[in-house]
């Protein structure tokens, strides 16, 4: 919890003074005075002003109490009285192109972090599970494709595009999620030159989750089905499982690989009652045989499924992913532009309905994902900083009134018409905006509380 906790701070802190300072300096730059730079809002819990300043600045820097957010307070007209001789210093009085650029220096500033997230990354190197498939979800695309399981991933391509290397099962991963929520067949590469054609047009993909890659049937990667640590009191231990077991048969079936012993157990189950299983199962080189009847399990939304309570499938088989200077800021700079690509996509699904709005995730949901991703390693929570790092320059481009995107289209109606909207209009836009903002903040928390606590 303690973990979850200070996590989600630095992750918030690091992503709201970046998304600051972009508007801050780029305001210094066009010769704005900036009056005070906050981080937070509500209490000021630390304030100070720099001894040595910027010409013509004379900026308070403040940490607030409430962390969600922050602001660049410049001298405005519209907000105070400005002396003659500072006249040319405030917001107000900058040519308009100046005024886009502060505004928009926000979201870039974000945009551009996640590229030097991803980046570094790259350049660290990341221990990756190998593009090796395990056995597809029965019915799925990929078994209905011709996967088998087993099979290791060369390279891959979108159909009408050129196929390119495949140096990881997360890589991979990454290509079939943009693939079903896009609606763009997939060509897999596989060993000894077999192609597979993943028709992912097919798929509806309303729903970012673990549903939509069942969908799919590409879960996880390879692994051996191999017990490991077994759950006191579980139906594995009952049964007389043991950790380092290899299940070799269950039921009428021969298992070959992790995923499949996986959906088998899930599937051992009629209506709401378990089935009981006969299993062969290797300890010490020698089979023996075990009778398993798994717990059934009923989660909110799906229907239900069987758990024998131990962990299935010995880690699979790992791989250094790690690029050089040139090629690792390049690949970092694309995949900031897929996500960004992808969140509008996503955002523009919902609007119009063609996605589901149990997309959108809250505080809630962050927080526990930042929490996650720091427990497995600094490379992982580096990629959780660029990935909400990427949502949030996205978000803020948005043409949503209070947002940096509302007020770039308001600079846009006065660069075609030749004046800026007035108060009345202003004040009605904000209010719209900040009713549209509210809807989406209520739902979005009410989609973190039925995740974790549904």
């Amino acid at each position: 919890m303690m973990l979850t906790v200070l996590a989600f701070i630095v992750a918030l802190g690091l992503l709201i003074a970046v998304h600051e300072y972009g508007h801050y300096r780029v305001a210094v730059a066009c010769g704005v005075k900036v009056l005070r730079f906050s981080i937070g809002f509500g209490t000021t819990l630390f304030a100070w002003r720099p001894k040595k300043q910027r010409p013509g600045q004379d900026t308070e820097f403040v940490i607030g109490a409430f962390p969600l957010g922050g602001y660049v307070k410049m001298l405005d007209e519209r907000e105070g009285d400005v002396a003659p001789a500072e006249r040319h210093r405030a917001f107000n009085t900058q040519p308009l192109k100046k005024r886009a650029a502060i505004v928009a220096a926000g979201p870039i500033a974000n945009l551009l972090l996640a590229i030097l997230l991803y980046a570094g990354v790259n350049w660290l190197g990341v221990q990756e599970p190998q593009a090796i498939l395990a056995s597809p979800v029965p019915d799925s695309i990929a078994a209905q494709a011709g996967v088998r399981g087993g099979e290791r991933v060369v390279r891959a391509g979108f159909e009408g595009d050129s196929t390119e290397p495949v140096r990881s099962f997360e890589e991979l991963r990454w290509l079939l999620t943009r693939g079903a929520l896009d609606g763009r067949d997939l060509r897999l590469v596989l060993d000894r030159e077999r192609e597979v054609l993943l028709p992912l047009s097919q798929v509806s993909g309303r729903e970012a989750d673990a549903q939509l890659m069942r969908k799919v049937g590409v879960l996880a990667p390879w692994t051996p089905a191999q017990m490991g640590e077994v759950m006191a009191g579980s139906a594995a231990q009952r049964a007389g499982l043991q950790k380092g077991d290899i299940v070799r048969q269950a039921g009428a079936v021969a298992i070959v690989d992790g995923q499949q012993l996986r959906e088998f157990i899930r599937g051992q189950v009629q209506g709401s009652k378990p089935l009981t299983s006969s299993w062969q199962v290797e300890r010490g080189g020698r089979m023996v045989t075990l009778q398993v009847t798994p717990e059934v399990m009923n989660d909110p939304g799906v229907p239900p499924y069987g758990r024998i309570g131990a962990f299935v499938g010995a880690p699979p088989a790992m791989v250094t992913v790690r690029y050089g200077p040139v090629e690792g800021l390049w690949k970092g700079a694309v995949r900031t532009w897929e996500v960004s690509e992808l969140t509008l996509r996503m955002m523009g699904r919902m609007v119009i309905g063609q996605a589901s709005l149990k997309n959108l995730s809250g505080p809630l949901t962050i927080a526990d994902y930042a929490g996650k991703s720091a427990s497995l390693g600094f490379t992982q929570y580096l990629l959780f900083l660029a990935l909400i790092s990427v949502s949030l320059g996205v978000l803020n481009l948005l043409p949503l009134p209070v947002l940096d995107g509302g007020h770039l289209m308001y600079y846009l109606w006065e660069a075609v018409t030749g004046r800026s909207i007035s108060d009345a209009w202003m004040e009605r836009l904000q209010r719209g905006g900040v009713a549209v903002l509210l809807v989406m903040m209520s739902i979005a928390l009410f989609n973190d509380v039925t995740r974790l606590f549904g």
